[in-house]
């Protein structure tokens, strides 16, 4: 009998009987054997750990806060981490090494050469990377955002007719009834002595509006008065971003336990109990009717998304569940409305920064509808606004309306330089510093639609510009928001003149979209039918 099995029986007051060594013997055994297995994972973890290291020594690394930290807490969502993010594209020029603690590295990408192996892989080699998407899930489920694999690439062959030009053209009468609504709460908030408005709030609303019009044919007039699911969606976001800056709340337990986690269910209960009250109507209706007299029905009508996803099918004629018809309506819902509202606010501030663009949009959008009987938009239209266009993809530079995108490499990718990303790393892919890089776009700070002129932007590189991102996993309603902002700035433009409100600053705020930090307030000066704008002042 071994010493130590003895030395057990004794510490336990226990009968020193064969079967009890024996039983003492294989438990002691058994903890041996789970000891080692512990020491070789650990020891397996290390030599990968070390392993990986060694390959990241290729790409520079700022100087970090300590050997604990790392560079966490270096990188501020502020207008002075925008800023730092500035020189670090200055400084390293294609990538730099980024440490979240003494364990985590991250691959910051922001250079066309650099982000275009990685962008332009499969979706199953440079999956979409969880650990700044998780805080969706319970909200946004297993939509195209946030889905991978076989899911992802069956859900997106499903979608893509939806964004289909034939589908987009009847949803530009709901961009210009939804824009009607905002102009006319803008004149009479003007009227009242309201001339500085924050664009944020109001374009976020309009576009929500327009939204809900688009995917559910459902009127709430939320621009007018309150809606609790629009109430809920601005909620949600508002949380997923506060909880992103609380590392304590990151693990899912503790968040439950607090008042936003609480809240955050509340406002996930109302979202899902409206769409799914929307899907299960349509898809009732279509079992009861039909197919074919059910598309009948809908003759003469706007399609909107729920009915095509009703009626999408993949290969092998299987429908999309009601489950996922509703996680692809809350993610086009969220991705849709921000995204957008983000890049018209900022264009609109552009333009209120340059008055000599934006009295050009404006001459270009009356020439358009001089003979028109309607102040209306048209599809038509949208390809007859050059430089109005020019003025939106060049505010999409300046200020991205989503700043990056992380992917997680299932394999090694080889750079152009010949350097190689390891698998399993996470790539932070900088849109923003894409658009920011000296070395790709001379003088990245200064508004230059002219950079956009046919002549002037055909020997970019490619990725140089890439707001929806780029390759298989690119935004899908790309063409839908390109849509929506020309409807609303030439709109906007016809009837209004902006100008900066210089009492207050603003500081960027990268979130889930670039913001303002306490909103982006412009001043708003009705034009007349007969009246001729007066040219906005220009930014200090």
């Amino acid at each position: 009998m071994l010493p130590f099995t003895d030395w057990v029986l004794e510490l336990l007051s226990m009968e020193q009987t064969p079967l009890h060594a024996y039983t003492i013997s294989a438990l002691l055994l058994a903890l041996l054997a789970l000891l080692f297995r512990t020491l070789l994972q650990l020891g397996n973890s290390w030599h990968c750990y070390y392993v990986n290291c060694q390959r990241l020594h290729c790409f520079p690394e700022p100087p970090r806060r300590n050997w604990l930290l790392g560079h966490l807490g270096m990188a501020q969502n502020t207008e002075e981490g925008m800023q730092y993010v500035d020189e670090l594209v200055g400084r390293y020029g294609h990538s730099c090494l980024w440490w979240l603690g003494p364990w985590l590295p991250i691959l910051r990408l922001f250079h066309p050469e650099a982000v275009k192996p990685v962008l332009l892989e499969s979706a199953a080699v440079a999956p979409k990377d969880y650990t700044f998407y998780g805080f969706l899930k319970p909200w946004l489920g297993d939509g195209l955002l946030l889905s991978n694999g076989a899911k992802w690439v069956r859900h997106r062959r499903m979608l893509t007719p939806a964004f289909h030009f034939d589908i987009l053209k009847p949803y530009v009468k709901i961009f210009n009834q939804s824009t009607d609504i905002m102009h006319a709460k803008w004149r009479r908030l003007v009227a009242s002595g309201s001339t500085s408005l924050d664009m944020f709030e109001q374009v976020s609303l309009m576009t929500l509006d327009s939204l809900q019009k688009c995917v559910f044919s459902y009127n709430s007039n939320c621009q007018e008065t309150p809606s609790d699911y629009i109430a809920a969606i601005l909620e949600l976001s508002s949380l997923v971003v506060r909880r992103q800056h609380r590392l304590l709340l990151h693990w899912d337990f503790l968040y439950h336990l607090t008042p936003d986690g609480w809240r955050f269910r509340r406002a996930c209960d109302t979202v899902h109990h409206f769409t799914a009250n929307v899907v299960q109507r349509r898809h009732q209706a279509l079992n009861r009717l039909g197919r074919e007299a059910w598309l009948k029905s809908k003759q003469g009508k706007t399609v909107d998304f729920i009915d095509i996803l009703l009626l999408a099918k993949d290969e092998e004629g299987q429908d999309l569940s009601e489950e996922d018809i509703a996680a692809e309506a809350d993610t086009f819902m969220f991705e849709g409305h921000d995204t957008t509202a983000s890049g018209l606010s900022w264009v609109l501030y552009n333009l209120a920064c340059h008055p000599e663009h934006q009295e050009r949009c404006r001459e270009e959008i009356k020439d358009l509808m001089r003979d028109k009987e309607s102040e209306e938009i048209e599809w038509e239209d949208l390809s007859q606004m050059p430089f109005s266009t020019m003025c939106i993809k060049e505010s999409l530079r300046l200020h991205p309306p989503v700043t990056a995108v992380s992917r997680r490499c299932t394999e090694d990718i080889k750079l152009p330089d010949g350097r190689v990303l390891p698998k399993g790393n996470i790539c932070l892919i900088s849109i923003y510093g894409t658009h920011h890089n000296p070395a790709v776009w001379p003088e990245p700070q200064v508004y230059n639609p002219h950079r956009f002129d046919p002549e002037n932007s055909k020997n970019n590189p490619p990725l140089a510009f890439m707001p929806f991102s780029a390759g298989p996993r690119n935004c899908i309603g790309q063409n839908f928001a390109m849509a929506e902002m020309k409807v609303v700035l030439a709109l906007t433009l016809l009837r209004f003149a902006v100008r900066l409100d210089e009492s207050r600053p603003v500081r960027r705020k990268p979130e889930l979209i670039l913001r303002s930090e306490n909103g982006l307030w412009l001043h708003l000066e009705p034009l007349g039918p007969s009246r001729e704008s007066r040219p906005p002042a220009p930014c200090s």
